[in-house]
């Protein structure tokens, strides 16, 4: 097995490894057309434009692909649109009226805290069906969990997975529908870490973090983590608080703890999961434990009354 799993990938795939507030995006180059999944973090959509113009050189982009709709997946849409008016957008379907009437409330992004411009879309990815990449089918497979509406695509040839966050090295992403009471989330989560493994993929491109081959290694630890959530449903709770406020500071690169305060205030999601699973504590108090853990994490620095990326 090659020591870089990208030489794996077959030659039409770019994969654009990004931070972890924008997802990677995975660029394809075919002798028809070019096409991209996922546009990560509005924040870096001149970053990820200019990436993107670098790697097509004098060939436009014609196509982006959305796994889900969290903010650093199409976060870059409406600046790729600007920049290709002729490009068209596939989406999940689960939530493309949403997209259709703009509603931010609904498609997370008000609740969570999280910013997304506006975009439009053309077309839906619809599980158990297929979608031309470069110049080979890929399936398309529903993946809930982390987000109802998630899709992965499969190349079954090269068996290789694009995951987005149902699957990385070393985990998989905040299951968002169990902390808003969906009470089936954490079994979606198994059951789509049951499809990856029955796909065998020989490669994954996770929608965060480095390529990597050894899926089932990383199955492995992603069930283990989950059976911790599922055993200990307040544990996933103070990790997607943890990780909502460090995606926030990622955005921030420092903050003043009184504005901070304010965020957390106006953000429902923090309300709900204080009232749901840390009611024993003021909101005040619960807010600088969590900055406690970054700080003493490593992921965040405190200087009197700001706090900073680290």
């Amino acid at each position: 097995m090659p020591t870089d799993p990208r030489a794996l990938l077959t030659p039409e795939i770019t994969v654009l490894e990004r931070g972890w507030l924008s997802a990677n995006n995975i660029l394809f180059i075919g002798p028809q057309d070019t096409a991209l999944v996922d546009t990560g973090y509005c924040g870096h959509a001149e970053q990820t434009l200019s990436l993107v113009q670098a790697s097509l050189g004098e060939r436009p982009l014609d196509r982006i692909l959305n796994t889900h709709l969290h903010s650093d997946h199409c976060g870059g849409n409406a600046a790729l649109q600007r920049a290709w008016p002729a490009l068209r957008t596939a989406i999940p379907p689960g939530q493309a009226l949403h997209v259709r009437h703009w509603d931010p409330q609904a498609l997370s992004y008000t609740p969570t805290g999280q910013e997304c411009p506006p975009f439009h879309f053309d077309t839906l990815l619809t599980p158990d069906s297929c979608v031309l990449l470069g110049n080979r089918p890929w399936q398309i497979h529903a993946a809930p969990g982390h987000d109802p509406h998630s899709v992965v695509l499969f190349e079954p040839q090269q068996r290789i997975l694009l995951s987005a966050d149902a699957l990385w090295e070393n985990g998989f992403g905040v299951v968002f529908p169990e902390l808003a009471g969906g009470g089936a989330a954490f079994a979606e989560v198994a059951a789509t870490l049951d499809l990856i493994e029955a796909l065998a993929p020989r490669v994954v491109i996770p929608g965060h973090g480095p390529v990597f081959a050894d899926a089932p290694r990383a199955l492995e630890g992603a069930r283990r983590r989950l059976d911790g959530f599922v055993r200990n449903p307040t544990k996933h709770a103070l990790y997607a608080a943890k990780v909502l406020l460090k995606y926030k500071l990622l955005a921030w690169q420092q903050i003043t703890m009184a504005e901070l305060s304010r965020w957390a205030q106006a953000t429902p999601y923090f309300d709900m999961l204080h009232a749901r699973h840390f009611a024993d504590q003021t909101a005040a108090e619960w807010l600088s434990s969590l900055v406690d853990d970054l700080v003493r994490s490593g992921a965040a620095v405190r200087q009197r009354e700001w706090l900073h990326n680290a």
